[in-house]
């Protein structure tokens, strides 16, 4: 033993000096307040799960590393300019303008807008006292001016205030917010139903709120702004098929699961995107070949009815009513509270899943206030209305055949829609009127609009974010029938706008 020592006096020293170290390290330790919490909890910790103890011991590696790293600096980039250098800079700063530059095209339709004194409604008096019959208004119930309607808003006004003040998830859900989404649940013969505040991002924020990246979206594509907003934000691959082409749909159907075989792609969630009746062109979906295919293919089927819900089918249900199919086929319901309900919002339809799964990831829905009441029980009360006159939609399509049948016969027109519906787009017909550019076929309709409205018959042309439409749109005027409308103002509007069109087309013919 004595021998080792002498061997080795060195480690001797260096063993005393360690349990030494650690003794007073120890006593130190120990002095600290809670110091014996945390070493049993360093020891259950790495008794339970030692991987925890090495990341942990890792992650205090790190933070001293970061903490006496020498920081990055941008003090010593700068560029020093002397006073003249910076006068100059300054002088020759221009800001961009808040709003674009109008062009002269746009001028003179400012200059032409009719200023509405009063309000809305399918007629309308302008402010140097003209009466106008609307034809430009998505009022297709004609509720816009109902007083019962009115009267309901002005007792929820009173009894609620203005707004919610509050998401739907917090505290901005009030009763009439349930209760109406019970309603449009039992008119469409759905399980449940979720309201947005606002109609235009309702489809927009319900898309992404499922579809994320990798997922595959098959859409028209003649659908509306909304959607193509609410595809760009979901970050899916998407697909187009040719507008209301069912033929195309399935190519395209058929070539994705070809390459899913061919591949072996990951199946991940598939949806196809339609509209009801297209805002772009009025004309009406191919519904029951939409749920074939759907079904076929393994797909969801997302349908907004924006413009068909409250018009199209014997109740007015939409077109599921007008196909006769089961609303449970579609897997999302969508429509808006804007147009026959004569409100604002919108809503989506289906299953407990979808809404309920919207009302926790639909950013519309958590990060907005909610709908307020009064607006809310207006649409609820135009949906009584609609229930307790089965007639509107009849109404809508008769007053919709006579109207076109006084305008089939104009030539230099083309009537883009279908049989039944009350959207119609009236568009130039190229093969007769000799036209230039998307510009002049503006001007050329708007020409008809105002020669329209000096003949007491209020119009518009359709408008487009042109910049930031996917697909090009052929100008068109957009008329719309209300239920609201008599035989002999509909008359009365197909004649004005036939002799308008005659007027200022005849001398552009080839």
């Amino acid at each position: 033993m004595e021998t080792m020592e002498t061997a080795y006096p060195a480690l001797n020293e260096l063993f005393v000096f360690l349990n030494t170290t650690i003794t007073q390290i120890s006593i130190y330790y120990s002095r600290i307040p809670g110091s014996a919490i945390l070493l049993k909890y360093i020891k259950n910790s790495h008794q339970d799960d030692p991987f925890r103890t090495a990341l942990e011991l890792l992650l205090v590696f790190f933070a001293i590393i970061y903490l006496f790293t020498n920081k990055y600096r941008t003090d010593n980039n700068f560029i020093e300019l002397t006073p003249q250098e910076v006068e100059e800079l300054v002088d020759e700063w221009q800001p961009d303008p808040l709003v674009p530059q109008l062009s002269d095209d746009d001028k003179r339709e400012l200059e032409k807008i009719p200023v509405i004194n009063g309000p809305q409604g399918l007629k309308v008096k302008l402010i140097n006292g003209k009466s106008l019959i609307n034809f430009s208004s998505f009022d297709f119930l004609g509720l816009l001016t109902n007083v019962t309607i009115k009267e309901k808003a002005i007792e929820t006004l009173k009894k609620y205030g203005v707004g919610s003040c509050g998401p739907p998830g917090f505290y901005g859900t009030f009763d009439v917010h349930t209760e109406f989404e019970k309603k449009v649940s039992e008119f469409l013969g759905t399980e449940d139903t979720i309201i947005y505040s606002q109609g235009f991002s309702t489809i927009s924020s319900a898309i992404p709120s499922f579809c994320k990246r990798g997922d595959i979206l098959v859409i028209d594509e003649g659908c509306n702004f909304a959607i193509q907003k609410g595809v760009q934000i979901s970050r899916s691959v998407i697909k187009w098929f040719k507008h209301n082409d069912m033929e195309d749909l399935e190519r395209i159907l058929q070539k994705i699961k070809n390459e899913d075989i061919e591949t072996g792609r990951k199946l991940t969630r598939r949806f196809i995107i339609s509209e009801g009746i297209f805002e772009n062109y009025g004309d009406i979906a191919l519904l029951p070949k939409l749920v074939e295919l759907k079904k076929l293919y393994k797909y969801r089927l997302i349908l907004d009815e924006s413009l068909s819900f409250g018009i199209m089918g014997k109740r007015g249900a939409g077109l599921t009513d007008y196909f006769d199919i089961n609303p449970t086929d579609v897997d999302m319901i969508v429509g808006s509270m804007c147009n026959a309900l004569c409100s604002s919002g919108g809503f989506c339809s289906g299953s407990f899943e979808i809404t309920e799964h919207q009302r926790i990831s639909g950013l519309a829905y958590c990060y907005s206030a909610s709908l307020p009441a009064m607006l809310t029980v207006s649409a609820s009360e135009s949906l009584n209305i609609l229930k307790r006159n089965p007639q509107f939609p009849l109404t809508i399509n008769q007053n919709t055949i006579l109207f076109k049948q006084i305008l089939k016969n104009v030539k230099y027109l083309l009537l883009n829609c279908s049989k039944d519906s009350p959207v119609i787009h009236l568009r130039i017909n190229e093969e007769i009127v000799r036209v230039g550019d998307i510009q002049d076929k503006e001007r050329c309709l708007q020409d008809i609009v105002d020669e329209a409205i000096n003949n007491g018959i209020l119009l518009t042309r359709a408008k487009y974010v042109r910049s930031q439409e996917l697909f090009g749109v052929e100008p068109s005027i957009r008329i719309c029938i209300s239920a609201g409308f008599t035989k002999k103002e509909i008359e009365k509007a197909a004649s004005v706008i036939k002799n308008a069109v005659t007027k200022v087309l005849k001398n552009k013919t080839h």
